[in-house]
């Protein structure tokens, strides 16, 4: 007798990942039948294909007509250790990639294809034939963790809390000794000088120049324990969002080893606007608990998570979740004054954000709209 219990249809459809692609102009889902693509403010659906099987993971190159594609839920499209660049022009695969273990995320740009596996990185060219480039080894990677940009790589290094990053050009290795604890997030800006990363803990993040690896400063979230969903910068390198189980979004000002005055300045320096974002005088006073002179985030708001897990939901891969819950919490700056968090789930939720500045000389984030992006609201 088959005692499984079933998602109930009658709440509509079920999302299992979502992800912006690289300009946030677009995001796309993946479903127990299928998967979909969005544009990503107005929330529109821009693309919808049905294959009657579950797609886990649908990452979106650019503004382009291919996304990569891994099977998940509970009839998989694809075994989980196949990587699928889909050509949605030609309704067909156009690159299959094949390993030994499941594919637990992607990055793409133009020129690479980045699988990540639970202890290992594999790059390729973006090509037909495809070819490898590149293998390195990690600590365990459950959630695929793993930065692209133009010039660098950045992913978990062999032991927990470290960061191993890549010039893509010269295949130089730099590695950054980020945390104590397992890496749970991690970002590159758009321009690619600064890394941020959040361990297990989730109290700290911390910001690193990618050009000497130097540690430019500590942002932190709060002092309990939290898991933190996504960390992204603003288009301009000066800003950085993130969400947590908390249901919060903090927006941080950071400081950029190219911009050595004003607000960057005093966040590196800890002096004048620095220290007023941290306790006043106090981070001033000699002897207290650094917790009382760290710099805290310059405005915050709620976002809505939504149900944690559905009955019969799949559980792994996880695909940047854990434990086999959707993922929550996904960032994509529009601009430097406005948000996007988007979620996976059975009620998966698109929430805009906007930064105002107040009469008070404080600034805001402020939700502007939601909609359940598969319908229902």
């Amino acid at each position: 007798m088959n005692t499984r219990q079933v998602i109930d249809v009658s709440v509509g459809p079920y999302s299992l990942s979502t992800t912006f692609n690289n300009d946030t102009s677009c995001f796309s889902v993946g479903l127990e039948d299928g998967f979909c693509v969005f544009n990503a403010d107005p929330c529109e659906l821009k693309v919808s294909r049905d294959f009657n099987a579950g797609i886990g993971l649908a990452e979106l190159l650019g503004q382009t007509n291919y996304l990569a594609i891994v099977g998940g839920g509970r009839t998989p499209k694809f075994p989980q250790n196949k990587l699928v660049i889909w050509d949605d022009d030609k309704q067909k695969p156009a690159i299959t990639l094949e390993f030994r273990t499941s594919v637990l995320g992607v990055r793409l740009s133009k020129s690479r294809i980045v699988a990540a596996l639970l202890n290992s990185i594999h790059v390729f060219s973006f090509s037909a034939p495809p070819q490898k480039l590149a293998v390195y080894e990690t600590y365990d990677n459950p959630l695929g963790l793993a930065c692209l940009s133009q010039k660098l790589l950045a992913f978990p290094g062999r032991s927990p809390g470290q960061v191993q990053m890549i010039e893509l050009e010269t295949g130089n290795i730099s590695i950054i000794p980020a945390h104590s604890s397992s890496l749970r997030a991690m970002a590159l800006s758009p321009d690619g000088e600064i890394l941020a990363t959040a361990s297990e803990a989730g109290t700290l993040i911390r910001i690193f120049s990618t050009a000497n690896c130097t540690k430019l400063a500590e942002l932190r979230r709060g002092v309990d324990h939290a898991v933190i969903f996504s960390l992204s910068f603003s288009p301009s390198n000066t800003l950085l969002a993130v969400t947590s189980d908390k249901s919060t979004l903090h927006i941080f000002d950071v400081p950029h080893p190219n911009q050595v005055t004003g607000r960057s300045q005093s966040l590196a320096s800890g002096t004048e606007e620095g220290t007023k974002q941290k306790w006043g005088f106090l981070g001033k006073l000699p002897l207290l608990p650094r917790v009382f002179s760290d710099v805290y985030s310059v405005a915050s708001a709620h976002f809505e998570m939504g149900d944690e897990a559905v009955p019969g939901s799949p559980s792994a891969p996880s695909f940047g979740s854990s434990l086999g819950k959707p993922r929550k919490g996904v960032i994509g700056w529009k601009d430097d004054q406005t948000l996007l968090v988007i979620g996976s789930g059975r009620e998966g939720r698109w929430e805009k954000f906007v930064l105002r500045d107040g009469e008070d000389g404080k600034r805001y984030c402020i939700r502007d709209g939601w909609k359940r992006y598969l319908g229902g609201g």
